[in-house]
């Protein structure tokens, strides 16, 4: 054996044998002092095997490795060949700013870890953590813990199986099932991910959760959230719903702000309200952001706008929905349908009450068409047109400022009449069962019928007449479809 491999005794104030009880142990009492290499120990008294090179310390038992590492315990088991130090009773080991405390800790010097079998706590300068096995590197300040883990600090309780922490970054790797409760308020679940407990920043993976106390959730395939900052961003398949105002954003990446509240999402954004439990509103957009004003709900859409309601569909390029007066603003060259029913002007301002739509008011070019049959069209123009729904149906179209009307009436058999084309400054047109019930005018009209065989050339069709049909989204998934936006005359 080299002379830096053996145990040397230093000190102790008695030495004393007992063949008969430990005939190969060296038997010392008083300030006992051992070196071995870099290390030193210190104990009351100890049973010394030289020959085997090991030692049993006891009492006020303390090892001393340069100065970053020391030990203490009331017993001490260490063998020189193995460099294998085993504590019981009350055991200490601190390094730099971490201390460990358990009742039975093995430190094996060669491979530089310390470990416990059953139950330690590990306390570093920001946080506590327990755990039923524990192992601690020092060179590299790193800690796994296994089974019933718990890190703790004043703001932050996360309870897992199995967790990875550096105590000299304060960063927990997140590597099985994992709960993390912050403040009372944020709940954070995730199997795989990292989280930094000094700057509360996290990175989280395979579809983690982020919870908010308010009923605010966000899940993606990676997230990343700044607790401090209040910010949270999503990659690759994210949701983030909102119960308390009945909505759910999705997107492939989204931005969710806590305070100011507000957030958006691109790449495949939707946007679902689900107030009304038995008609959910899907809208899509190129980006779509969200806000709380005032406990109210704001929603702007930009570009490409797509919306797909039962009693309602809609696509324009922009749209603002204001939650405070429940107003949807609709913008550049917006179209609206309902049943048979199409509506177009420069703007369009959707009015919704109790979660279904009221009416609908145009401004600007404004243009109210109903298919009859597949080449007859009931038509209605003027600088503004208001259209209002009951029970899901139009039953009431109003148009004013150098209205126009081209519509077919019928006889009491549902035969045609003919075309009537009439000038007015307000029009007035009431619907039963999408069918024209009948029209009023203001007192100063112009107007003509003409038979079926007899309408002129272009009498049939007002100025500003398209049929934008086949951008019209039929079903919740329509809303993703990008057909070419249909020319306005």
């Amino acid at each position: 054996m080299q002379a830096e491999d053996m145990i040397y005794l230093e000190h102790s104030n008695t030495l004393e044998f007992d063949q008969a009880r430990l005939p190969d142990a060296q038997i010392l009492r008083g300030d006992v002092q051992f070196r071995h290499d870099s290390m030193w120990m210190y104990c009351d008294s100890a049973y010394f095997y030289d020959q085997q090179n090991s030692l049993d310390a006891f009492g006020h038992v303390r090892i001393v490795q340069g100065d970053t590492l020391s030990g203490y315990g009331d017993k001490l088991f260490y063998n020189g060949n193995t460099k294998v130090a085993r504590f019981r009773k009350n055991v200490r080991l601190i390094h730099r700013n971490t201390t460990l405390y358990t009742d039975s800790l093995n430190y094996d010097r060669a491979k530089d870890v310390a470990y416990y079998l059953w139950r330690g706590k590990i306390v570093d300068s920001l946080n506590t953590l327990t755990s039923v096995r524990g192992y601690y590197y020092p060179s590299t300040e790193q800690a796994l813990f296994r089974n019933e883990v718990l890190l703790t600090n004043e703001n932050l309780i996360l309870d897992s199986d199995t967790l990875n922490y550096n105590t000299g970054t304060n960063v927990a790797d997140i590597v099985g099932p994992t709960t993390i409760l912050y403040d009372e308020e944020t709940t954070i679940l995730s199997s795989l991910g990292t989280y930094n407990t000094a700057n509360d920043q996290s990175k989280l993976y395979n579809r983690s959760v982020i919870k908010h106390s308010d009923h605010k959730m966000m899940t993606g395939d990676s997230l990343f959230y700044d607790q401090q900052a209040g910010l949270g961003i999503g990659w690759h398949n994210v949701i983030a719903s909102d119960t308390t105002n009945s909505i759910t954003l999705y997107g492939n990446y989204c931005e969710m702000y806590e305070e100011p509240e507000h957030g958006f999402a691109t790449d495949s954004a939707l946007i679902v309200d689900w107030s009304d439990s038995l008609d959910y509103t899907y809208m899509h957009a190129d980006t779509l952001f969200t806000a709380t004003v005032d406990s109210a709900k704001h929603i702007r859409a930009r570009h490409n706008v797509r919306i797909y309601k039962t009693d309602m569909q809609a696509v324009c390029d922009s749209m603002w929905y204001n939650g405070k007066d429940s107003i949807a603003h609709l913008y550049e060259d917006p179209v609206c349908w309902n049943d048979s029913n199409q509506a177009s002007a420069d703007t369009i301002h959707v009015i919704i009450k109790n979660g279904e739509v009221d009416y609908l008011h145009g401004v600007g070019s404004a243009i109210m068409i109903q298919q009859v049959t597949d080449s007859f069209f009931n038509q209605m123009s003027g600088k503004q047109a208001y259209a209002y729904v009951r029970e899901g149906e139009v039953k009431e179209v109003e148009v004013k400022g150098n209205a126009l009307t081209v519509y077919y009436p019928r006889e009491d058999n549902g035969k045609f009449i003919g075309v009537n084309t009439t000038e007015s400054s307000t029009i007035y047109m009431y619907l039963i069962d999408q069918q024209v019930d009948h029209v009023l005018f203001t007192t100063e009209t112009n107007g003509t019928i003409y038979p079926l065989d007899q309408v002129p050339e272009g009498a049939d069709r007002l100025g500003g007449f398209f049929w934008a049909t086949q951008e019209r989204p039929r079903v919740p998934g329509d809303v993703f479809l990008k057909p070419e936006r249909t020319a306005r005359p």
